[in-house]
């Protein structure tokens, strides 16, 4: 007995040794941190933060890689409470929601293909592509709703998934396992940012729009008389429909579907039919915002494409202030369009729309007279962006007399050559010229008069393809003069009201290096459109006080359009070097500079996806309509030449019966999928 208590003893001692030294090898530590937030979150683990359960998102909050408010399970509180353990403070998080993006479902598709045994999309869609007829569209099997968890989710009498809003609580899941991208997360923030692609069913009109307007849409509320809601959509990539509806090229009617029946859809007159209805009722009809965030942007000009900018920038929740160097906002919308097209009161109608959505104004300041770049930033500015314009506004202006340095050092070419044979201007000892041809040359040889020393040309093109000659060549290089070819300026690059630097990119290999700059010369007939942001802080001695700003910047181009999305560097092929075409494309060049400015604020990349939808994107079409009977386009009546004096517009405008009439005519296209009459 007393042996078997010895061993037992002699065990026990063994053991409880061995897990004593097992606890110092195998020993995990957890963050008393990590686990003051896994006991806030909801311990749902749905997956909706991205994470595989709340164990891992409560890691990723704590480690900086997710925000106190990713939990999409939780509400506000929760949000509160996790910032509160973690000492930090959170901006107002802007609702997701789910959304579809196909336009008929199984039930309406012309072909129908039946899956035996399968009844989930995925393995659907493995299966010979899952086609009905369009290579994107909704297979009907429900795996999105069989994935949510939170029964948000249903199957419509159309055969497509219906979310309702007030259960999604954007967690993602249902995005996550659709084989066709049918069903997206969406919002404010998201719409805006966003660039449609192959994967998007997209129509005809949409997709020759430049600012990608939801025409079918606006027109199908308008059919139904649906006018408060048609004009949401219009504003949701136009914020000047009164205008637009007026004096737009209308380059979407040019690939309206309807056609191969008959005669286009008057997609703008019905346009201006919703906006008319607006001004009308008096009653101002705002498009959804994102919630404030409390950072403020400069935009530098308030014509058209500076009024989008600050248009967009509000609805994601920022401060703008436009900086406009004339008495009134519009550009030369207000100078270079006739009355009876285009009248003041329309003109102001929009802009105050604009102003509407918070933005400010502050006219008759003009960049580098009254303000500077840096002095913006300085005032607690995150960003200032020039939308100041090309020739046609700076006549507007009546500026064409005087040199304007809206960027330090920088000048456009015109400009210095003239100021050049007046000895009226000087130059730094380092000067960059970027383009111009031979006239190039001229510029670099009045530099080199003025004792410039290191002076710089940059041609996008071969020394084949830029126009110049061998003689010109010869005499730049005999003065010391350096010509780079197949090359462009990138990010630009300065401190308090001085350049700095420019980058140079090499055209062949993507490559980089910068170059010592004080004096730029654009041969443009306008200054690029670039995004300036802080670069440089000073610490203070107090570590937990805020960086003081040093007056270092840098300026950056938007992300281009998706047709030049593989160009680089600026003045590429699709960048603008003068005033725009047209209002709509100015408008759509504001909402990818709005979009551009808030993704640099928060870090996100710039770069579009590789399937960027474009006007050359090989998309599914419909090349023959089936029975569409024929109905004629309606005729939008005009004032009579005797009655012109009293009229405040030629065209009169569709009255209600007609709009609904011709809106009617649309054939709610998708992709391929149109209504059969």
């Amino acid at each position: 007995m007393f042996e078997a208590v010895c061993m037992m003893g002699g065990l026990g001692i063994i053991v409880g040794a061995g897990l004593a030294a097992a606890s110092k090898i195998f020993y995990v530590y957890v963050d008393p941190l990590i686990l003051a937030v896994d006991d806030v979150l909801p311990g749902a683990n749905c997956g909706g933060c991205g994470k595989p359960g709340c164990a891992a998102n409560a890691e990723a909050i704590v480690a900086g890689e997710a925000a106190p408010n990713s939990c999409v399970a939780a509400g506000p509180e929760v949000a509160e409470a996790i910032a509160a353990i973690m000492g930090v403070s959170i901006e107002a998080k802007e609702p997701d929601f789910a959304k579809t993006g196909c336009t008929y479902g199984v039930a309406e598709a012309d072909t129908k293909f039946i899956y035996d045994g399968l009844s989930d999309c995925k393995a659907a869609a493995m299966l010979s592509g899952g086609m009905k007829v369009c290579s994107i569209g909704c297979l009907g099997l429900g795996s999105c709703i069989k994935a949510c968890p939170f029964d948000a989710i249903s199957m419509g009498p159309h055969g497509l998934p219906v979310v309702d809003e007030k259960l999604c609580t954007g967690c993602g899941t249902c995005e996550r396992v659709c084989p066709k991208n049918i069903i997206k997360l969406s919002s404010v923030t998201r719409r805006i940012l966003r660039e449609y692609t192959t994967e998007d069913c997209t129509t005809p009109c949409q997709r020759s729009c430049p600012a990608g307007i939801n025409i079918s849409a606006y027109v199908g509320h308008i059919a139904k008389k649906n006018y408060h809601e048609a004009v949401q959509v219009i504003k949701e990539r136009n914020p000047f429909p009164t205008i637009i509806g007026r004096i737009c090229p209308r380059p979407c009617e040019d690939s309206c579907r309807r056609q191969l029946a008959d005669e286009p859809v008057a997609i703008n007159f019905l346009k201006r039919f919703a906006a008319d209805y607006e001004k009308e009722t008096g009653s101002r009809i705002l498009p959804y915002k994102a919630p404030d965030t409390g950072k403020k942007i400069a935009v530098i000009g308030g014509g058209v494409e500076g009024l989008s900018t600050s248009f967009f920038a509000a609805r994601l929740g920022h401060e703008p202030t436009i900086f406009e160097a004339g008495s009134k906002l519009g550009g030369i919308l207000r100078t270079a369009i006739a009355k009876y097209r285009l009248s003041d009161e329309i003109l102001d109608w929009d802009i105050e729309g604009v102003m509407e959505m918070g933005v400010n104004a502050e006219t008759g300041k003009t960049l580098g007279r009254d303000f500077t770049i840096a002095s913006i930033l300085k005032e607690g500015f995150e960003s200032v962006f020039i939308a100041t314009g090309g020739w046609d506004s700076r006549l507007s202006r009546a500026k064409e007399s005087l040199i304007e340095e809206q960027i330090p050092g920088a000048f456009l070419l015109l400009d210095f050559i003239n100021k050049a044979k007046e000895n009226s201007i000087t130059c730094s000892s380092d000067v960059v010229i970027v383009g111009g041809g031979s006239i190039a040359v001229d510029a670099a040889m009045a530099c080199k008069d003025m004792y410039a020393k290191n002076i710089t040309i940059i041609f996008r093109e071969t020394q084949g393809e830029v126009q110049i000659e061998n003689e010109d060549i010869e005499k730049a290089s005999d003065n010391g003069i350096k010509i780079i070819f197949n090359s462009a300026m990138g990010k630009i690059y300065g401190q308090e009201n001085e350049l700095s630097e420019i980058e140079c990119i090499d055209l062949k290999n993507r490559s980089t290096n910068n170059i010592t700059v004080k004096t730029l010369i654009f041969a443009s007939g306008r200054f690029p459109e670039l995004i300036f942001m802080k670069t440089g802080a000073d610490s203070e001695s107090d570590d937990s006080a805020e960086k003081a700003y040093d007056g270092r910047w840098e300026g950056f181009e938007p992300y281009k359009p998706p047709a030049s999305n593989s160009e680089a560097g600026l003045f590429a092929k699709g960048d603008v070097i003068t005033d725009y075409g047209a209002a709509i494309k100015a408008i759509a060049a504001g909402r990818r500079a709005a979009a551009s400015i808030h993704k640099a604020m928060y870090n996100i990349p710039l770069s579009l996806p590789e399937n960027v939808l474009t006007l050359e994107t090989f998309v599914q079409d419909v090349y023959h309509l089936e029975n569409v009977e024929p109905m004629p386009r309606k005729i939008m009546p005009v004032c009579s030449s005797q009655d012109l004096e009293d009229c405040s517009d030629i065209e009169m405008g569709f009255d209600e019966e007609t709009a609904v009439k011709e809106a009617e005519r649309c054939l709610q296209c998708g992709l391929i999928c149109y209504k059969h009459s």
